[in-house]
Parts: structure tokens; sequence; C-alpha cells
């Protein structure tokens, strides 16, 4: 068993929630707790690994499939004694997804059909009494297969308010397990893309211990332990699974001769999906993971870099400041290794990047672009095809292709699905687009071409776009392919 904990509509306090009970979980001793996020979320993922010291794994079946849900959750909560997730807005908030009939598909309630699990519903009472049991009953009777299980009263203002909300939901029979206070919300700091990450917060063991200590007080758990225990713990039963679920019969080789990556993991590029990172080990190559604003030179002996998203325009001047790694990675680059970067990677490979301040700080340059901060946030799910097989584009394709390429001996046709996150903007034309992509809205409409997207250039691939490798590890390993390419021209 595991529960889902999800909200009425988005901001009702689920992660606050979440964490409070991973908090009091990892107080147990001898225990693995296990967490999930449903969506494409880096940044709650990171506060849950920080409670828990294991690293979560979000379920996404746009970016992935219903299928990887399922056989991610089943694989990870195995091995755990504890397992919890945590929802994406309100429970039923989801997209019309092409070749799905299902209206709230990458829901949490979507995530609670794949999986068959319950539900805990976070409800926000500030201004409701009597009220609280027509959402509540609503909500539960909306889906027959969803099963709501109990809710957590959040933003309760007294005793005499806990009274009616408790009155009002012992109408319906709805059990409550949790019951917050206002006085007690605990502030995690926020900016333009959500929470500040956990490794810019020096106070978060204070925070941690906090949300203990509210969880210990504002939980029933003597109903809800049983509940978040995982129903199986069989290690050969995970090994099984993850045997399953890693090359998902994609015919893909492992080499035995390792290479080793570098990947830039610190306070300015630290959006990883963990699954991402665990193919590196499964196909044969070593991670080194190093730090582009506090190291004096990049890590030797390597064959590929990976730059993920993250937080570039906050440290732009510290980045701009390490010139000798800004020349390292020039030459490097310049020599032809294999470079993928996603948002926040990209931007650090361009030329310039104009701050949320308007300064213009020098970066790599080794795209011949500026990046800009923008007031408006662009949001959502892309559906990406490599130009060169987009036989129908518009747009122009690249003039050549590297035969490593991760555009090269693709299987046709093929598309992808990613997410897009950022404020920032490319100022300047891009001249080697690597992605034709187009957003839900797009698909609806017959003549809707999309947008080019990304850059491939030299042996650069950077886009805007962040890709789950999960139901894609041939792209993944055609790049790796590029890498070991790249070692052996060397050698």
């Amino acid at each position: 068993m595991a529960l889902i904990i999800a909200g009425e509509r988005s901001g009702v306090g689920k992660t606050t929630i979440t964490l409070s009970i991973l908090a009091f979980l990892a107080q147990q001793k001898n225990k693995r707790i296990q967490s999930f996020k449903v969506g494409p979320d880096y940044i709650d993922p990171m506060f849950h690994r920080a409670i828990t010291g294991v690293a979560a794994r979000n379920l996404d079946p746009i970016l992935t499939s219903p299928s990887y849900v399922s056989s991610c959750f089943n694989l990870h909560s195995t091995a755990a004694d504890y397992s919890l997730i945590e929802g994406v807005m309100g429970l039923f908030d989801g997209v019309k997804f092409p070749g799905s009939e299902i209206l709230d598909y990458a829901s949490t309630a979507h995530v609670a059909r794949i999986l068959d699990i319950p539900v805990l519903l976070v409800l926000d009472c500030a201004k409701l009494s009597g009220s609280i049991a027509a959402i509540a009953k609503g909500f539960s009777i909306l889906d027959p297969q969803i099963k709501i299980i109990g809710v957590v009263l959040n933003r309760v203002a007294s005793d005499r308010h806990l009274e009616l909300l408790t009155e009002a939901l012992a109408q319906i029979q709805m059990p409550i397990l949790g019951v917050l206070r206002r006085h007690e919300q605990i502030a995690i700091p926020d900016r333009h893309l959500g929470l500040v990450p956990t490794v810019e917060l020096p106070e978060l063991n204070q925070i941690v211990e906090k949300l203990a200590h509210l969880a210990q007080e504002a939980f029933n758990w003597q109903r809800l332990l049983p509940l978040l225990k995982s129903s199986v713990s069989n290690n050969q039963s995970a090994i099984r699974m993850r045997s399953s679920i890693s090359l998902d019969n994609q015919q893909l080789t492992i080499s035995n001769q390792p290479i080793r990556i570098a990947i830039a993991r610190d306070r300015a590029f630290n959006f990883y999906y963990q699954d991402n990172l665990d193919l590196f080990g499964e196909l044969g190559a070593e991670v080194i993971e190093w730090s582009p604003l506090a190291d004096q030179e990049v890590p030797q002996n390597v064959s590929g870099f990976y730059f993920g998203g993250g937080f570039p325009e906050v440290f732009a001047e510290e980045l701009a400041a390490n010139k000798i790694i800004l020349q390292q990675l020039r030459s490097l680059i310049a020599s032809n290794i294999p470079v993928y970067a996603e948002c926040g990677g990209l931007m650090y490979l361009c030329d310039r990047l104009i701050d949320l301040e308007g300064r213009s700080w020098q970066l790599v340059g080794s795209i011949p672009a500026t990046t800009t901060m923008q007031a408006r946030l662009k949001l959502g799910y892309r559906q990406v095809l490599p130009l060169n097989l987009a036989l129908n584009s518009p747009f122009q394709k690249p003039t050549s292709l590297n035969k490593n390429s991760l555009l090269s001996s693709l299987p046709i046709p093929h598309q992808l699905w990613g997410h897009e996150f950022h404020r920032s903007e490319l100022t300047t034309k891009i001249s080697h687009p690597l992605w034709q992509v187009r957003g839900l809205g797009d698909l609806s409409k017959s003549n809707s071409q999309g947008r080019i997207e990304g850059w491939n250039y030299k042996n650069i691939h950077a886009s805007y776009i962040h890709l789950h490798w999960g139901e894609s590890k041939f792209l993944f390993t055609k790049w790796l392919d590029s890498c070991r390419d790249y070692r052996n021209q060397l050698a």
C-alpha cells in the first residue's frame, strides 16, 4: 500500500504536508522511505531526498508512459518500508492528451488509477466551514475508481472552526486524518520558478525539524502509518522489475568499455531526473559530478558533458567570474567533445546572459546566441520531432549531421514528449535548430507547424526542452555512442 497526497487545487499545502509526513517517517529507525512526485517537477523531489536520504522518482505518463509509471513505482516502492506520492495541482487537473480518451491525463487522479492506490485529500479550510462537506463529497464521488481514504484539513483557524468542519464531514462519513492550524504554517522560500532548491537553504535542517514536529501532532498516525507501508518487501521481486524496465526491449547495447561523463551539479545546475542519472551506470558510463561555479578545472579524462537545468541567471556573476572554467570548456567544445544541455545548460553555453536586473554576463560562448530573462513564463508539455525527420516541416533543416548526432539514425517517424519551464528567451535567431516543437494547443490545429527549438551545433545538442529518457533510451544511448567515439579518436 501507499498513498497519494492530492489537493483540491494548487496552493492548498500539498508540498508542506508531504514534507511533514516524510520528515516524521524519516525519524523512524532503520526504515527506508521512498517518495515520488507526479509530473515533471524537479525541486519538490530535491526536498524529498533531503529529508529521506533516498532519491525521489517522477511519475509522469506524458514524459514516459502509463506502463513506465507503473513499473517505476513498483520497482522503487518494493524496496521501501513506506511509500508516499506527492500529487500535482488539483486532484483531477490534467490534460486532454492525443490518442487518449482520458480527460484528466497525467493528473494525480490518473496516476492513482494507474497504480490503484488510495488518495489523501488536502482541503484548504481558511474560508470554509459547513461547505467543506460538499467539496469533499464531490471529490469522493466524481470518479468511482478514485478511493479517497480521508482528508487533511489545512489552515484551520480555531477549535471552534475545527468543530464546525468536523461536524460537517461527519455527515458524509469522511475520515479526518490530519489537522494543520493557520499559525503552524512553515514558510519555505520561493522565487521566480518555484521553491528555492535545497542546496541554497542553509536553514534546511531547522525546517525539516519543524516539519517533523508539526507532523507528530497534526496527523492520526494510528490510521495513517498502515496506509503508508509498502505492501511487499522482496528484493528478488525488485531485481526482476529492475530488469524489466531498465532496457524496455529497445535492443540497447551495454558497452564493456566504460566512459566518464561530466555532469554539472551545484547551485546553478541541479535539475535532473534520477531515472536519467541511473541510466549512465546501466549503460556502462561513469558519472563525474563537478561544479562550474566552484571548481578551478573541468574534470579530466571525460568523454562528454551533461548540463542540466537550474538557475544560471541567479549565479551568472559567479559563473562569468570563473574564467578558467569558461576557457577550458570553450577549448574542449572546439575539440568536438559531445555536449548535451537542457534549459539552464543551454543558457550557460550561449555567448551572453542578460539577468533579472538587466546586467549582461559573458559565459561559455560555444553557442552564438544571447539569452535574456523575461517576465513571461513559458510552461507546458511539448511534442518534439527531430528536424531531419520532420518531412513536411517548413523550417530550415540542419545542412549536415555528424553520424553520431542525436538526430541521425532515429526510428522514423519518431516523436518525443518533453517539458518546458523557463523565463528566459533566446534573443538571437537559431541557425542550427534541433527540434520542431508543438504544444498541446498546437496539436489541436491541423495546420500548425509549431516552432523550431534548440541548437544542433558542432557536437552540441542543447534545448529548452527537458526530456525524461525512460521511454527514449535509444536517444540517450546514441549520445553515449558519440561520447565513446570521441574517446576512441583521442586514444
